[in-house]
């Protein structure tokens, strides 16, 4: 029951951070749409920053994960190639696009959140980890391209203009042919 309440929660914020702006939204204003009192939502999160890290922390739980994956296996194409596919499936598997969208929308107020600079530091170590080391800068960039294009193939589809399972196909496919280089 109180894992529901997190997760009633979690989403609630995620909304209305996303609809409304994570500054312009309240505690009070989650609490009243989730239909508790304040002191009750106390109980889960004392703030808005709370929620936030709750939010990230299973993102960047999935990352700790492939970090560690990745850095058990020999550095070779094949083992790019899973990266990607594996990536692909956690970006897809989560509610990853939603809090994406809420982060996009209030990087200014986000800018400086712990848990967002580890995501980053997390994304950053990925890249490193794609290519060999001393590979030529544009085939590391490409490498590296090719996680991003899992992420901009959602960006760059209108809400709606395709199914979802058409975007994951096309992402990967471009992700691939990244790693080519």
């Amino acid at each position: 029951m109180r894992e529901d309440t997190r997760t009633r929660i979690q989403e609630i914020a995620l909304r209305l951070f996303t609809e409304q702006g994570y500054e312009a939204t309240s505690l009070r204003e989650i609490a009243e749409e989730l239909g508790v009192t304040k002191a009750a939502l106390y109980y889960h999160f004392k703030t808005k920053d709370d929620i936030v890290a709750s939010l990230v922390e299973q993102r960047l739980s999935e990352l700790d994960e492939l970090l560690a994956w990745v850095r058990s296996r020999p550095r070779s194409p094949e083992t790019r190639r899973e990266l990607v596919d594996r990536y692909a499936e956690s970006v897809r598997a989560t509610r990853h696009l939603g809090i994406a969208r809420f982060l996009e929308r209030n990087q200014t107020a986000l800018r400086g959140h712990p848990t967002l600079i580890k995501i980053r530091e997390r994304m950053m170590e990925l890249t490193t980890e794609i290519s060999e080391p001393g590979a030529p800068p544009a085939e590391r960039v490409s490498h590296s391209l090719a996680l991003f294009a899992l992420h901009a193939g959602k960006w760059l589809m209108k809400e709606g203009e395709l199914p979802e399972e058409e975007i994951h196909k096309a992402c990967l496919e471009v992700a691939h042919r990244l790693l080519e280089r």
